[in-house]
């Protein structure tokens, strides 16, 4: 099973925070970078979701919906039947972090990849992806200000509209800056649209570059959450048989979602490729989304709290890369000349779509 090397990047980090954690006014200037570092991140998403995509994915409503419910509904709920194993099993702030874990939005890059790797629809795991990544800066702090309220670290009014002025007025910049890219890029006088033309070219240029960036953003966030997790002596609450536990239950909420986004598709009567995409889409969850809403949302607190969706996104990766192959190996329904050239046509916009989302 693969190790993603970004997991060892993340626990490196989690080493330093713990060997050398943000004290004073190096906390105030990792805390403000920190926050800046997460306004980035979401103006990055924004700047990269295509419109045009997600306008074409709406057509495919009944995908989205079951992915969306999947995410938003039937996780949470599996979230909330995880209280009974407290303090048996789970510590409350253990069981905390494992509840907003069921609350954060579903993937979009680990999703297209395992999508595209056992041929199943990928656009419509582009589509659904970033449906439920943009609908997530909304739904899932309401959803934690109702689940967890003031328990969870200070949740308020105040914390709702700061992670819609930190996450989603970044995002919605990202994309009005997108769209004045692809207007400049088409306009034939530099004065109308040369520089959204150098916006959007950049963009395109250097998304490499970019995904480093994301990628370096949030090993920040996740120095300062456990930085500050370090200072106020939290990790003291934790013991190797409540993580051997975390996992233990974490593992059956993985099985369970694999296996109701798989026969769920199946009872809904999608085909092979829709049930794929909404098996990868609907049962995994966002490490990059939720690591920024939990440092808002939970301050001090958010080293506890990410804990279970770090290891969680690790799980997520080695068995869904293990799945993504042996689908790969399914023999194909065998299709008539006239329905071959949808296929074709399909596989076409699966290329242009992973090229540009």
């Amino acid at each position: 099973m693969p190790i993603d090397p970004y997991i060892l990047l993340l626990l490196g980090t989690v080493g330093l925070a713990a060997l050398l954690p943000a004290r004073g006014t190096g906390a105030d200037v990792a805390s403000g970078a920190s926050t800046a570092a997460i306004a980035f991140l979401f103006f990055l998403y924004g700047a990269r979701l295509s419109t045009r995509e997600a306008l074409d994915g709406l057509k495919h409503w009944r995908l989205h919906t079951t992915v969306l419910a999947c995410t938003f509904v039937i996780f949470p709920l599996l979230g909330l039947a995880a209280r009974g194993l407290v303090p048996a099993i789970l510590t409350h702030p253990l069981y905390q972090g494992l509840l907003f874990l069921t609350l954060v939005p579903s993937t979009v890059q680990s999703s297209i990849a395992f999508t595209s790797i056992a041929r199943g629809n990928v656009p419509a795991a582009i589509c659904a992806g970033s449906f439920s990544s943009l609908a997530g800066i909304v739904i899932t702090p309401l959803l934690a200000a109702a689940l967890l309220g003031n328990s969870g670290g200070g949740f308020s009014a105040d914390s709702l509209v700061k992670i819609m002025l930190q996450l989603l007025v970044p995002f919605l910049a990202g994309q009005v800056l997108r769209r004045c890219g692809i207007e400049g890029g088409r306009a034939k006088r530099v004065e109308q649209g040369g520089g959204g033309r150098r916006v959007g070219g950049f963009i395109t240029r250097h998304k490499k570059i970019l995904g480093y960036v994301d990628r370096a953003s949030i090993l920040l966030v996740v120095y300062t959450a456990f930085s500050e997790g370090m200072v106020q002596g939290i990790w003291h609450q934790v013991s190797a048989i409540r993580l051997a536990g975390l996992l233990a239950v974490e593992a059956v909420v993985l099985a369970v979602m694999l296996a109701l986004t798989w026969y769920g598709g199946k009872a809904l009567r999608f085909d092979r490729e829709d049930r794929i995409a909404i098996q990868f889409a609907g049962s995994k969850k966002s490490l990059a989304s939720g690591l920024p809403m939990a440092s808002v949302l939970f301050g001090a607190h958010a080293s506890l709290a990410v804990l279970p969706l770090m290891l969680f996104h690790q799980m997520q990766l080695m068995v869904c890369a293990v799945i993504a192959k042996r689908r790969a190996r399914d023999p194909l329904p065998e299709v008539t000349g006239t329905a071959a050239a949808p296929t074709a046509a399909s596989r076409t916009a699966v290329g242009t779509a992973t090229r540009s989302g």
